[in-house]
C-alpha cells in the first residue's frame, strides 16, 4: 500500500517537472506499447544499441527483458492501475485503451459540503482549489521539565509568570507566530466576529483590544522581556530544544512525534491545545490555469484523495487527512484507527474535537502590522 501511495506522488513530481511528454527520449515515456508486460514502479531505462535501428530503440523493462520499441511512440494501452495513472499524468493525449475505469473516488471521501473544505482562509473555493491535507497549531512542554500544560490565556499567563524569561513566541509575520497571536485573539475576543468582519486598521484594532492589551501584560515575563521575538518556529524550536524555552508550538500537529523518532525532543515532550480550541487549516492543490496537462493532474489529485494515499499521508508523512470518516469503509475505518502516530502527540478525534476556524486572509497582515504597532516592547501600565 506504501509503495503504491509513494508512486502517486512520485507521479505527481514527474508531472510538476515534465512540461510535456518526450517524444525524442524514449526514457521520459516508458511505454507499453510493443512490450507485454512493462513496469513503471520503476524508471528502466531506454538505450539505443547495435542492434537497434534509425526508427527503434532497445528497451530494457524492470524484469530484465529487452524489446525493441519504436522511437517515437504514439499508442499506449496500460496493462494496470498503477501505469495507467503514471503514464496518463505523462501523456494523455497517446491513450488508446484503459486497463480499468477511472475512480471518481475524490468525492467518495470529502465531505463536500463541509465549510472548512469548502473555504480557504474563509475564501470561498468554488471548485478551484482541492483538499489534500489538514494542519493545526498545537503547544508542546517537557513534562518532566515542566508538568502544568496551560490550557487556557490565563493559565498561559500564570505559566510564563512561573517560568520568567522562559517562553516566547515567533515574531509575525512568522506563519506560527501569526497563528498564535490570533489564536490568543480567539480565546480573549471569541471567534465568530472575525469571520465577516472588514479588513480595516481601526476597525481590527478596536474588535482585538482585550487581546493586545493580553499580549502586552505578557511581554514583561517572556524571553527579553518581550522587546524582541525570535524570527521564525525555527528558532523557537531550537530554543526549546536547547533548554532555553520551557514551550514551543508548532502549526504541523505530529511534530513532537516527529522530534522523538528523530531524537531532537525527549520522549517525555508531549503536546497540548486550549481548551477552547486552536486554529486549524486545510491545505490544498490547484491546477495553474496554463497547465500543459490538466487532465493528468486531475487523475493524480483524485487519487491524492483515495482512502489509500491519505492513509499513507497519515502513516507517513503525519499530515491529519482530509477523509471524512463517515464516508470510509468499516475496514478502511479500522486502518486509519490502527495507524501508530507515535509518542507525545493528541490523537486525531482529541484535534478536531478542539479545532477552531482560521481568519479572513485579507485580516492576517492587518493583525500583524497592530502587533507590531501595539505589542513589541510595549507593557500596560
Amino acid at each position: 500500500m506504501k509503495q503504491k501511495a509513494l508512486s502517486l506522488l512520485l507521479a505527481l513530481a514527474m508531472m510538476v517537472s515534465l512540461a510535456a511528454c518526450t517524444q525524442t527520449t524514449p526514457s521520459a515515456s516508458p511505454s507499453a506499447s510493443g512490450s507485454p508486460e512493462p513496469s513503471v514502479s520503476q524508471t528502466p531505462s531506454a538505450q539505443p544499441s547495435e542492434e537497434g535501428t534509425a526508427d527503434t530503440v532497445m528497451f530494457t523493462d524492470s524484469c530484465g527483458r529487452t524489446v525493441e520499441l519504436p522511437a517515437q511512440i504514439d499508442r499506449i494501452a496500460p496493462s494496470g492501475p498503477m501505469a495507467q495513472i503514471v503514464l496518463f499524468a505523462l501523456c494523455p493525449d497517446k491513450f488508446v485503451g484503459l486497463a480499468s475505469e477511472w475512480d471518481p473516488g475524490s468525492e467518495a471521501y470529502i465531505d463536500t459540503e463541509d465549510p472548512e473544505t469548502l473555504n480557504d482562509f474563509s475564501m470561498p473555493i468554488e471548485g478551484y482549489e482541492a483538499p489534500y491535507a489538514k494542519a493545526q497549531l498545537v503547544l508542546y512542554n517537557d513534562s518532566a521539565v515542566t508538568p502544568e500544560a496551560p490550557a487556557s490565556a490565563q493559565a498561559l499567563l500564570d505559566y510564563c509568570r512561573q517560568y520568567p524569561g522562559r517562553v516566547t513566541y515567533p515574531a509575525p509575520p512568522d506563519f506560527t507566530g501569526s497563528a498564535f497571536v490570533r489564536n490568543i485573539i480567539y480565546e480573549v475576543c471569541g471567534w465568530e466576529q472575525f469571520q465577516d468582519m472588514e479588513a480595516d486598521y481601526d476597525t481590527v484594532k478596536a474588535a482585538i483590544e482585550p487581546a493586545l492589551e493580553y499580549l502586552r501584560e505578557l511581554n514583561p515575563y517572556l524571553w527579553n522581556e518581550g522587546r524582541t521575538f525570535p524570527d521564525s518556529s525555527t528558532t523557537v524550536d531550537s530554543m526549546f530544544a536547547d533548554g532555553e524555552l520551557v514551550m514551543s508550538m508548532s502549526y504541523a500537529p505530529f511534530t513532537v512525534a516527529t522530534g522523538i523518532d528523530q531524537g531532537l525532543l525527549s520522549d517525555t515532550t508531549r503536546t497540548f491545545v486550549f481548551d477552547n480550541g486552536t486554529i486549524g487549516n486545510t491545505n490544498y492543490m490547484a491546477i495553474a490555469f496554463n497547465s500543459p496537462n490538466k487532465a493528468g493532474a486531475m487523475v493524480v489529485i483524485d487519487a491524492i484523495l483515495s482512502a489509500e494515499v491519505q492513509l499513507s499521508q497519515y502513516e507517513t508523512l503525519r499530515e491529519l487527512p482530509v477523509v471524512d470518516a463517515d464516508k470510509l469503509s468499516q475496514e478502511e475505518r479500522a486502518a486509519f484507527d490502527a495507524v501508530d502516530l507515535g509518542q507525545g502527540v493528541l490523537t486525531q478525534a482529541e484535534l478536531l474535537s478542539h479545532r477552531l476556524p482560521e481568519m479572513p486572509a485579507d485580516l492576517v497582515p492587518v493583525i500583524e502590522e497592530i502587533w507590531l504597532d501595539q505589542v513589541v516592547g510595549q507593557y500596560n501600565d
